[in-house]
């Protein structure tokens, strides 16, 4: 028997529903499919396939590179990063001036206390950052606080202390008890607890302080991955940086920049001439002049450190190019062409005016009518041309002479009294430091 509900309902529904109709021309309307077919995928030439696969490999392996260390630096995010890192070490940077002003420490006693960290630092196989943020912490508490000789040691093992904890694993960090034991008991262990605890308040706890090496880092791997032994010889140079006075006032992102530009220098490697400034060109000045001068007074800690063949020998082939009497010389822009001149003709010509150009002087044209025997026979003398048409006169150009600066005598060291250490960590190691 028929469902007769159901088929009332369908007549109902087809008669307000009714179908379509199909179009006169025989396109149906409702295809949302072209007639043509889906587009063709473009083809790509072999040249530029290469290319892409090329520029997707180079990628890959600077990502791998950042990762391998521990730098997880995202597409999206790079220009944001960068941006942060370049207003806090600007926040985070010490005041030169306010460190004058110290009643008892003087400049003199900052390469002392630098190798003494230096030598901790490659004791305990510390991060290269832990160093870095250590002499920030330094300079940022003297900046501030006036400090005493006889504590001129403790601030740097707190520096230290607080540096390790913020940058290295846990097990790398040394106890109180070695850091006491390093100062030959020369303070108490509650001295290290309280001296952390100053120094934090007087920073206001901020440590999070792009270092040169965290630059270093990035700028390596970007756009290029730098050779290891190029990354090696920055770091030697990065690490002189430290001792002395006059890079102080740098950015580290300068002092990194500076240290790869030379390094890149050194090895005979290309520059990047269109990244310098001249705040880099500066700290490369500064380097290769007291390279010049004072290879020779390079802290012994430091030269040994970076002898190893784990860093690629770099500190004997700075020292050895050095001593053989090797300079840095700054990259000659290209010279532009000079304006083409037509040689001196007859009398026949007229002089040149305010409205003389190019091409009257091109031996495509025909030359300007004869003019009066009354004017110059010379058609480029001074008494007829204008400051705009002086350009036109062949120049002379003599190379220009970069002065190089008269530094200042070198500082004498102070003798060790102040710091007590054996200085054995560097001369009972029989391989490599890793």
């Amino acid at each position: 028997m028929k469902d007769i509900s159901t088929t009332s309902y369908r007549s109902s529904r087809n008669a307000a529903y009714p179908k379509k109709r199909p179009s006169p021309s025989g396109i149906s309307k409702h295809h949302k499919t072209s007639p043509l077919g889906p587009p063709p995928a473009t083809r790509r030439t072999p040249y530029s396939a290469k290319a892409a696969l090329l520029q997707q490999r180079q990628r890959q392996a600077q990502i791998t590179a950042l990762r391998r260390q521990g730098i997880f630096l995202e597409e999206e995010y790079r220009e944001d990063i960068r941006f942060y890192m370049h207003e806090m070490e600007r926040y985070t940077m010490s005041s030169s001036q306010s460190m004058d002003q110290q009643p008892e420490i003087r400049w003199h006693m900052r390469p002392c206390l630098v190798d003494f960290l230096v030598e901790i630092h490659f004791t305990f196989r510390l991060r290269p950052e832990t160093l870095y943020l250590t002499l920030n912490i330094v300079d940022r508490y003297v900046s501030r606080r006036i400090v005493y000789i006889k504590h001129y040691q403790l601030v740097g093992c707190a520096a230290l202390w607080i540096a390790a904890k913020f940058e290295d694993a846990k097990e790398r960090v040394p106890t109180v008890q070695e850091l006491a034991q390093i100062c030959r008991d020369t303070y108490d262990e509650s001295a290290f607890i309280q001296m952390e605890g100053h120094v934090l308040q007087t920073i206001q706890w901020t440590l999070g302080h792009p270092t040169a090496e965290a630059w270093l880092r990035l700028m390596c791997c970007e756009p290029s991955v730098e050779e290891e032994k190029v990354q090696h010889v920055a770091r030697f140079l990065m690490e002189i940086t430290l001792f002395y006075r006059e890079f102080i006032k740098y950015p580290p992102s300068s002092i990194a920049l500076g240290a790869l530009t030379l390094a890149l220098f050194l090895c005979g490697k290309p520059r990047r001439i269109f990244e310098e400034t001249e705040e880099c060109l500066e700290i490369v000045d500064c380097l290769d002049n007291r390279l010049a001068k004072h290879v020779n007074d390079l802290s012994e800690t430091l030269v040994k450190k970076y002898s190893y063949a784990f860093y690629s020998k770099a500190a004997t082939f700075v020292v050895q190019y050095y001593l053989q009497g090797g300079r840095f010389v700054r990259q000659s822009f290209m010279t532009l062409p000079m304006t083409p001149t037509r040689p001196s003709t007859s009398g026949t010509s007229t002089p040149m005016s305010a409205t003389t150009s190019v091409s009257d002087l091109s031996d495509d044209f025909p030359l300007t009518p004869t003019s009066p025997s009354s004017f110059s026979p010379e058609p480029f003398s001074s008494s007829f041309l204008s400051e705009d048409d002086k350009e036109n006169l062949p120049a002379t150009f003599e190379p220009v002479i970069n002065k190089q600066r008269t530094e200042v005598p070198p500082d004498h060291f102070l003798p060790h009294d102040f710091v007590a250490f054996g200085r054995p960590a560097l001369h009972h190691l029989n391989g490599s430091p890793r």
